[in-house]
């Protein structure tokens, strides 16, 4: 009998926002023994994107298994929203794929690319949000539309948190699903994204809270985003008291989530599902929150592009996996544990066997690309040809500028030492540079050409 799948994201979840991953003042129970119970991978990544909005790139390539330029109608990320939130019409999503293979494909919680590449992708749906974010309890929801087109005009406003929304929709769904078809369910919760308003139940004191390692006052040079939406949620510099209070808050919109995640895996096992079922737990994408002296994602460093990653039920054994592997091997995963070929997932390699990926990529925008290997990381920075975010109405702009990391990320998990002026580190630079310029050229990223102009002007 072929398994069932239910794949939970998360909305904004950092990797090591987690009891298992040793993070102090957060009790996450329900996620840690899926953890535990399956293989649980250490080095998840997101890729990135080309615009403010990450969840859209990283989710397309979760869907599609797939690099974000490939995974988007505007790979260039010109046009904020439409065709950037877009998936390309003529490509498979894995969800679509399981449909043509006999699962029943649903959907409940948020979708953040279009409309188009979802009612392709699933069978039924109930509960579904078309955006970016929300209040949280004023989600506007869409139930199933089989004419595709799920008109703003039929959204209802859902009555309770969230959270809570989509894990009764997840419950509803359990109870009813026939067993003389798999199925594939995914549950896209909103949480912790902002506004992070948690239940007083799950609350979290901020006296509780322990400041991260590499937090700042502020960035300590433009990277080209400083003036986006996120960023601008904490005045500068970040005091940390208001730091505390956002982690805070943070934690506790995990504690409930944990908590509803728990809720469904109760219901799997009340409906006898739980043996035949595989369940995967990641997120788009991190974020900053006070680290670096920034509040968002729309950088490259770890605490933005690094995901929790669990995958537990028939073929994975209690393990922790150090693998380097991104959303595109999610994807391929699916597929090889439904029995399709994964090769549709055309970036992507199946976790279910070991893996061996010598370099991650990562992109923000038009002025940050990044490589790394298990030990090393490279972030280049290029000033903007124009203001991205600005002029805002006190004559602030954020156009980026020239600049170069390097981390030892054994030594240094949280980047806070800089080590480009290393001499006797050159040639771990060039070769990182020289990775970066084919992955580039390979993918047919716009900014290919840019780069190598700077980074050979810098003396590469």
């Amino acid at each position: 009998m072929r398994p069932n799948i239910i794949l939970l994201i998360a909305d904004d979840h950092r990797f090591e926002t987690l009891g298992v991953s040793g993070c102090e003042g957060i009790a996450t129970p329900h996620l840690d023994a899926l953890a535990a119970g399956g293989a649980h991978f250490m080095r998840a990544h997101c890729q990135g994107g080309m615009h403010p909005a990450v969840c859209s790139p990283s989710r397309a390539s979760l869907l599609t298994g797939r690099n974000i330029f490939a995974a988007s109608q505007d790979p260039g990320g010109l046009h904020f929203g439409g065709k950037a939130f877009a998936i390309p019409e003529d490509m498979q999503t894995m969800p679509q794929l399981l449909r043509q293979a006999g699962y029943r494909t649903h959907a409940i919680g948020k979708w953040h690319n279009d409309r188009a590449s979802f009612a392709r992708s699933f069978s039924s749906a109930s509960k579904v949000m078309f955006g970016g974010m929300s209040d949280h309890d004023r989600v506007p929801l869409h139930d199933f539309d089989p004419t595709g087109e799920y008109s703003e005009n039929n959204a209802v406003i859902g009555e309770g948190f969230s959270t809570d929304l989509f894990r009764e929709a997840a419950h509803e769904f359990l109870c009813e699903a026939a067993n003389d078809q798999p199925f594939f369910m995914q549950v896209a919760f909103t949480a912790p994204h902002d506004p992070r308003t948690p239940p007083l139940e799950v609350a979290v004191s901020p006296k509780a809270v322990t400041l991260p390692a590499n937090f700042a006052p502020a960035h300590s040079f433009d990277n080209g985003e400083m003036l986006v939406r996120d960023e601008l949620l904490e005045a500068v510099p970040r005091d940390p008291e208001a730091v505390r209070q956002h982690i805070a808050d943070y934690y506790g919109m995990v504690q409930h989530l944990d908590h509803a995640i728990g809720k469904i895996i109760d219901t799997l096992n009340e409906t006898g599902q739980r043996e035949n079922t595989v369940v995967i737990y990641t997120a788009d994408h991190g974020i900053a929150l006070g680290q670096h002296g920034l509040m968002g994602k729309q950088n490259l460093y770890q605490h933005s592009v690094q995901v929790p990653l669990m995958i537990n039920g028939r073929g994975f054994k209690p393990t922790v996996r150090e693998d380097l592997v991104w959303h595109a091997d999610t994807a391929a995963t699916i597929l090889d544990i439904a029995g399709v070929p994964s090769e549709y997932a055309a970036d992507g390699t199946s976790l279910i066997g070991p893996t061996h990926t010598e370099h991650l990529f990562g992109v923000h925008g038009i002025s940050q690309r990044s490589v790394r290997t298990e030990r090393w990381k490279y972030i280049a920075y290029l000033p903007n040809p124009e203001p991205v975010m600005g002029p805002s109405a006190n004559g602030r702009t954020s156009r980026g500028c020239f600049a170069e990391q390097l981390f030892d990320l054994d030594s240094d998990p949280c980047e806070m030492a800089n080590l480009i002026a290393q001499q006797d580190l050159r040639n771990v630079r060039s070769d990182l540079i020289e990775s970066l310029f084919a992955w580039q050229r390979s993918v047919n990223d716009p900014l290919a050409e840019r780069t190598r102009e700077f980074l050979k002007g810098a003396g590469e």
